[in-house]
């Protein structure tokens, strides 16, 4: 899982990466949406069967990072995430692309993601081939109690 891509390097990563992981969603998503993951919950996941992490770095920095799972013929992307600073550059694409090419190797049919509703991430996702398939009201917890909704999008791999 390595590879470059508009000057986009990516790599596998692991546990050893989760102190930056968290540096990048804390930098990547505002707190006032309640979508960052800690670092726990994030060990949690990349322990489990089927899960992987991957990591962008531009000039020798990482900059973003994508976490998915497969689970029987399905995938779901769990997190993407850049850096502000890095964005408008093909890093989050670039990590899309991996996380499917990732999962149609690991012969899944479908791939799923969850995101806020208003989120600029739609754009991208929508331009890679993912459609709205869902909702789910209330679904994201911001930092002062307000909810958000979540958009389900899916794209076959087949």
């Amino acid at each position: 899982m390595t590879g470059t891509l508009n000057l986009t390097e990516l790599r596998e990563g692991g546990a050893q990466d989760l102190a930056e992981v968290s540096r990048i969603m804390e930098e990547a998503f505002d707190p006032r949406f309640g979508e960052s993951w800690t670092s726990a919950q994030c060990l949690g996941m990349l322990s489990l069967p089927g899960v992987w992490l991957v990591i962008a770095s531009l000039d020798g920095h990482d900059v973003g990072f994508a976490l998915a799972r497969v689970i029987a013929d399905e995938a779901e992307l769990l997190l993407l995430a850049t850096r502000p600073a890095a964005r408008r550059r093909g890093v989050a694409g670039a990590l899309l692309r991996a996380v499917i090419a990732e999962a149609g190797s690991r012969g899944v049919a479908q791939l799923h993601l969850e995101v806020r509703a208003g989120n600029d991430a739609v754009r991208l996702y929508r331009r890679e081939g993912f459609e709205k398939v869902g909702e789910r009201k209330n679904y994201y917890k911001g930092k002062m109690g307000q909810a958000f909704d979540a958009h389900t999008f899916a794209r076959e791999l087949g």
